[in-house]
């Protein structure tokens, strides 16, 4: 296996975004794009070549799913993208039979890396990828809540004038409109939520952050009805998750993985705390909740059950 060398299955808008994210990361010395139409594959890996006299060397090309076989990570991100009115939970029935396809194209090779799913509903790919493979738990893993945890801070920062960096909160459960935000763990550089705001001057606190969590849950939909798509910040929170792998960093994101009676719940993937290094998810972490947090949490499981 090369610890360099990451492929992405699928070129559409957020799997091109993600491999020019990656290029610029500077993490990998070779990348393989695939994609059923080879041509637009291999259109993608000219453009995002073009960029690499002002980066750093790299291999970058449109292949085959034989030339995955030797690569640490494989991002998947091939499958019908949301449309305005349409929720992920929408997406099930055809992205379902496409990451089936996907998986075991992959199967028939020796690959021994890592399965990152991005595809939407991520949750509920990410089982299937899971299920379908056969590989080990802690080498299938989706972007869960990476990217929703990002809009938070930014929402929080924005509303407090103070950097995102210093904005430590979570986001948890379904990558969808049943998602958790943690808000009894918010801090802003240990200083808990509330106090900060009311150094602010912010002191309607319950409507402050019920205001907050609807920009957070509906962001995706108010994006997709101005441009189409989201790919951005998901390509930026796939290579933040990359990072933690190939540098081996034991990083704490809330990727979406299967859970065996924490916080109660069995037999599903949700997007909870992981600590996360070259092997994957090492360690799924239990936060402590409040009964709120705790309750969502277990309403946005069996929402999700309802579809595997």
């Amino acid at each position: 296996m090369n610890l360099r060398k990451i492929g992405i299955v699928g070129c559409g808008f957020v799997g091109s975004a993600t491999a020019f994210a990656l290029m610029q990361s500077k993490l990998y010395s070779e990348m393989v794009l695939v994609d059923t139409n080879f041509e637009k594959a291999d259109g993608e890996a000219m453009d995002i070549s073009d960029g690499l006299p002002y980066s750093e060397a790299m291999n970058i090309y449109a292949g085959s799913y034989q030339d995955l076989e030797d690569a640490s990570l494989i991002v998947i991100t091939a499958g019908a993208n949301q449309k305005p009115g349409e929720t992920r939970l929408d997406l099930i029935e055809k992205n379902k039979k496409i990451m089936n396809s996907v998986i075991d194209e992959i199967k028939k090779t020796a690959f021994e890396g890592i399965l990152l799913i991005v595809s939407n509903p991520v949750d509920i790919l990410t089982y299937e990828a899971l299920k379908r493979s056969g590989y080990d738990e802690n080498r299938v893993i989706g972007s869960g809540t990476v990217l929703d945890t990002a809009r938070l801070k930014d929402e929080i920062s924005k509303h407090l004038t103070v950097d995102s960096q210093n904005v430590h909160t979570m986001i948890i459960g379904e990558h969808g409109d049943s998602e958790v935000p943690v808000w009894s763990a918010t801090n802003i550089s240990g200083v808990p939520l509330n106090d900060f705001c009311e150094l602010r001057g912010f002191y309607n606190h319950d409507e402050g952050m019920q205001r907050l969590y609807e920009n957070v849950r509906d962001s995706a939909y108010k994006i997709i009805e101005r441009k189409g798509a989201t790919y951005y910040g998901i390509a930026m929170g796939v290579t933040r998750i990359a990072r933690c792998i190939v540098r081996d960093e034991h990083s704490v994101l809330p990727v979406s993985t299967i859970l065996h009676g924490e916080y109660g719940i069995e037999d599903i993937c949700l997007s909870i705390p992981s600590v996360l290094g070259k092997d994957g998810v090492e360690k799924v972490l239990e936060m402590k909740l409040n009964d709120d947090e705790f309750y969502k949490l277990y309403a946005s499981a069996e929402e999700l059950r309802k579809y595997l």
